[in-house]
């Protein structure tokens, strides 16, 4: 959408952008932004020339990041709702083909300009307000990284009691856990960091070959409940405990919710990866090849597994660490254990390490670097105290992830509405890290956005309830009256943002070039 609006002139010595046939856009060559707050290395465009990520590596991407353990929990924890695995295999199924569509409309940006999700936001929240969601976005990613390697560090400490015996779970306690844990958990943390501190390509590397590598594991899993149950037969007759009535939809919608809210978090902040793309064909093929194809097949190894367990042990063991601990094989438990750090290593970093290092970098460019604000993210994901947020699949699925995907979605709608409905996928390059440009609105914040986001996340979120004794909400909601939209919660959210910020924003003059 386009006027006559007077725009500001562009800054003296800086040529327009290049325009590639293929639709990229770059800073003209040896062209660098001028000195500002609201520029650094590592938030500047990356050039076309850099830009060489494949449809290969865009999926084996997706197949890193899926195969893990919260992954695994996910889909099993839907069995032990009481959902059979045809349910939860459909539920996780229809999830992640509605996220990836936000997914790829968030990623166009990427390819085309070159520019991480803190600097993409700027479009409609302007230069200062894009903190808000890049904050919002980094505060849920410090807590996924937080999750993620506590649950890395206990499988490793659960695999090694097993290999060491006793002594090592009945280690002394300090702050009610055994220090062999405390250590196993620092030990993964430190590993983390270091993969990550030595940069994007590193990543992308290690993704190329832990993605296949851990799907093999997971199909070792498979096959060795499998023989413990006499076959697949009892895994695949497991009843559900829901039906398909009345009881099985009171799942199903939230239960949906907090599929999609699994990787609501990317949905935003894909562009820090589809950045680094050849081109649109590449980032499109390679996420639509990676995401819902492969969490489908990992969600049918997992509810298979843990069907099989409860055919095995008489219970649901949604926990696979917990499960490979059961196994007497010394050579299936190292095989565990080394699956268990390549899954969680893998997922971690690109997940849950990449964006609020960027976001961070956004809040304050010239202090933070996207090393810093990979090692500040380490450190939040530890104080936030990350086990308390998977004691139970009700506290995991319906509370964390329903909560979070609501607040994603609606960030995700005025997103979307921005760049697609308003600007038809037309930036300005230079004006993105310019104040006083066209992104800059008042003082930096475009209230539009902020008032989007503000009655998008009430309407998704105000009506969170918990049942009895299962969640820290009020059994009739936060405001009772919102209470029927919480099941729908990213729904409402991506849909009422979407709506505002375009009826708003209608009313303004926008110039995009």
């Amino acid at each position: 959408m386009t006027d006559t609006a007077p725009v500001p002139p562009a800054p003296a010595g800086i040529p327009p952008p290049l325009t590639h046939p293929d639709g990229r856009v770059e800073l003209a060559e040896g062209t660098r932004l001028p000195d500002s707050p609201f520029a650094n290395d590592d938030l500047q465009p990356v050039p076309v020339a850099a830009r060489h990520w494949t449809t290969y590596n865009f999926t084996a991407l997706w197949v890193g990041m899926a195969h893990n353990i919260p992954s695994w929990t996910l889909a099993s924890g839907l069995v032990a709702l009481g959902m059979d695995w045809k349910q939860a295999v459909l539920t996780i199924a229809l999830g992640n083909v509605i996220v990836l569509l936000p997914m790829l409309l968030t990623g166009h940006a990427g390819p085309k300009y070159g520019i991480p999700f803190p600097v993409l936001a700027r479009a409609s929240f302007g230069l200062r307000g894009a903190n808000l969601p890049a904050l919002i976005r980094a505060a849920v990613a410090c807590a996924w990284f937080g999750i993620q390697t506590w649950i890395g560090g206990q499988g490793i400490y659960l695999l090694m009691g097993k290999l060491f015996g006793g002594g090592w779970e009945n280690a002394a306690r300090i702050g009610g856990q055994p220090w062999t844990l405390w250590l196993c958990f620092a030990v993964f943390w430190v590993l983390e960091l270091a993969i990550i501190y030595r940069g994007m390509e590193t990543l992308r590397r290690f993704e190329n070959w832990a993605g296949p590598i851990v799907l093999l594991g997971a199909g070792a899993l498979l096959w060795w409940i499998a023989d413990e149950a006499g076959g697949f037969g009892p895994l695949l007759d497991q009843p559900s405990a829901l039906g398909w009535g009345a009881d099985f939809w009171k799942v199903f919608f939230p239960a949906l919710m907090g599929m999609i809210g699994f990787w609501a978090t990317l949905s935003l902040n894909i562009p820090d990866f589809t950045r680094f793309g050849k081109g649109q064909r590449a980032q499109v093929w390679g996420q639509s090849l990676g995401l819902p194809t492969t969490m489908t097949l990992f969600a049918l190894l997992s509810v298979l597994v843990t069907s099989g367990s409860q055919a095995v042990y008489g219970e649901p063991i949604w926990d696979p660490v917990a499960l490979s601990a059961k196994a007497d094989n010394g050579f299936g438990l190292v095989f565990a254990l080394l699956m268990v750090l390549i899954a969680t290593v893998s997922a971690n970093i690109a997940a849950n390490v990449v964006s609020p290092a960027y976001d961070l970098a956004n809040l304050a460019p010239k202090l933070i670097s996207f090393r810093t604000g990979a090692l500040i993210t380490g450190v939040v994901g530890v104080v936030i105290m990350p086990w308390k947020l998977t004691e139970t699949p009700e506290l995991y699925i319906f509370t964390w992830l329903g909560v979070v995907g609501g607040l994603l979605g609606t960030v995700a709608g005025i997103l979307i509405a921005d760049y697609w409905i308003l600007r038809r996928t037309v930036l300005d390059l230079a004006d993105l890290y310019r104040p006083g440009g066209r992104y800059w609105y008042t003082a930096g914040w475009n209230w539009r956005a902020v008032a989007a986001f503000a009655v998008g996340g009430l309407l998704a979120v105000g009506g969170s309830y918990s049942a009895p004794g299962k969640g820290p909400f009020p059994a009739d909601g936060l405001v009772p009256l919102l209470q029927p939209l919480a099941d729908y919660g990213w729904a409402v959210g991506l849909g009422a943002s979407l709506l505002l910020y375009t009826v708003l924003m209608r009313g303004t003059r926008i110039s995009s070039r």
